[in-house]
């Protein structure tokens, strides 16, 4: 058995088309020929998607003590955005070729370049052009930023000239509006995080549960950003999941516990499924105006190692604001050190769609098995069995005999436990292979000795390996195999 890798070029066109063929990822309104950076999922990307954010709250409201979680709703006063700077500052440095017409984000621009210098061994060269561009940005110098393209001899991939705008900074929050007629009507904002439904609910949160600092407030919810460039499939889109958790700390120990955060949720991505090979740390060069220390947890993608999770040490700046803009005194009484104080926040923000995606690629596996002129392509996903769609496929040999009423039984009996699905059509082997395809871990097969001896074949997606186990053990040994908790026995090692 040869495991065969895909040149990066291709890799991610194999995966959307395997997406949407296999019922993970749809275009949005496709049939009126799609909606640009918007999408659906689909009958198993949906159960994919669930299982990953079941996962990760249970990770981070059931093994925590102190983390708590709550729903905000999106819409929220448009002071809010205000002091949390989004107004003002919630913008990405746009830039236009002359001649493609095509719009560009600048500082994505100079990332890709400083990502190829690091890809050709001058890592020192591709931090220094990070750091000249997070100077200039810092300091709103626009025009410094272009004259950095220019001197780096970026062009665009599509005409493949320099001939580029004046660079200029685009808000990227959705508004809309209020009220039952226009004339009365007041602007709102689509919320482009989640957090500040965290931030505004701090004091409630805490005098409802009794919550003592250290704790957390853990939450997953829509989010929306005019984006100026999406691609890359779901890794940008307009309107995208976002699982966030700030944890409250006392002032002076953020950092310890910034260092602590940063090894936990690493651990849990590995726990999920991704290799530390595909995984690492990248420090942030230009910080955001709330941070006194930023770190992303970028994943492998076919197109080159980027963000999926922020971890942040966002200071006080957030509570500081409401209280200000507000009004409303947001302290904590610390009762150990007999002092009021405005808490710092420790947050960790993974995208749900990305971590889809990362998953996703990390699963898609093609090898060749069989031995000479019985060599084939096989391909199927190696998702770990606890966020698979369907954790179990009960199948039996043929229809007839009672096979397949002693399978739907079998399936009757374990369809409350975990999710199964029951097939009955086609040979077995293409059986086989349509489960691979989605990424359930285990088949179940009802033949004739199963009849005699009430034993069923289990196949296991991966290994192909089958093995003969008694139908009152099933339950118990697959459900095993397919908990969550053995994702959580790594995360509490």
């Amino acid at each position: 058995m040869e495991n065969k890798k895909q040149d990066t070029a291709s890799a991610l066109k194999d995966i959307i088309s395997h997406a949407k063929e296999y019922g993970f990822v749809f275009p949005s309104s496709e049939i009126y020929d799609g909606l640009q950076a918007v999408y659906d999922y689909g009958q198993n990307g949906v159960e994919l998607k669930n299982n990953l954010k079941m996962v990760w709250w249970k990770a981070m409201t059931m093994l925590n003590d102190n983390v708590v979680g709550i729903d905000a709703s999106i819409f929220m006063h448009p002071l809010t955005w205000k002091a949390s700077g989004h107004v003002d500052s919630f913008n990405d440095p746009m830039i236009d070729n002359k001649d493609s017409k095509k719009r560009y984000r600048a500082d994505t621009l100079l990332e890709d370049r400083a990502a190829q210098y690091e890809a050709e061994g001058q890592a020192e060269v591709g931090k220094a052009l990070l750091q000249k561009m997070a100077k200039a940005l810092d300091a709103g110098d626009l025009e410094a930023v272009r004259q950095i393209i220019i001197d780096e001899n970026i062009t665009c991939p599509v005409s493949n000239t320099a001939n580029w705008t004046e660079v200029r900074q685009f808000n990227l929050m959705f508004s809309t509006q209020v009220g039952a007629v226009s004339e009365d009507a007041s602007l709102i904002y689509l919320r482009p995080e989640t957090a500040q439904g965290i931030f505004v609910n701090f004091l409630n949160v805490q005098k409802t549960g009794r919550m003592k600092v250290p704790f957390g407030i853990a939450q997953i919810g829509k989010a929306f950003r005019n984006e100026i460039v999406a691609r890359n499939f779901i890794f940008r889109m307009r309107e995208f999941e976002q699982m966030e958790m700030q944890f409250f700390v006392r002032p002076g120990t953020e950092m310890e516990w910034y260092a602590a955060w940063k090894e936990v949720r690493m651990k849990f991505h590995q726990a999920i499924g991704l290799p530390a090979s595909k995984l690492k740390y990248h420090d942030h060069e230009k910080l955001a105006h709330y941070a006194n220390a930023a770190v992303d947890i970028e994943y492998e993608f076919p197109f080159g190692f980027k963000e999926m999770e922020g971890i942040h040490s966002r200071t006080d700046f957030d509570l500081k604001a409401h209280q200000d803009l507000s009004r409303k005194k947001q302290q904590y009484f610390d009762p150990e050190i007999n002092e009021n104080y405005i808490p710092y926040v420790i947050e960790t923000s993974v995208g749900a769609d990305r971590l889809f995606l990362a998953i996703l690629c990390n699963a898609y596996t093609e090898e060749i098995v069989g031995d000479g002129d019985q060599q084939k392509q096989r391909i199927y996903l190696n998702l770990h069995p606890a966020i698979a769609p369907i954790k179990v496929a009960v199948l039996p040999l043929v229809k007839k005999d009672g096979l397949a009423e002693k399978a739907q039984e079998i399936n009757r009996s374990l369809k409350f436990a975990f999710n199964t699905t029951y097939d009955e059509g086609g040979a077995i082997g293409k059986r086989y292979t349509r489960q691979d395809l989605i990424g359930t871990p285990y088949c179940v097969v009802i033949d004739y000795q199963t009849m005699e001896d009430d034993t069923v074949t289990v196949r296991d997606r991966n290994t192909m390996s089958q093995e003969r186990i008694s139908i009152a053990d099933l339950k118990e040994k697959l459900g095993y195999a397919v908990s969550m908790e053995r994702i959580f026995e790594k995360l509490l090692v």
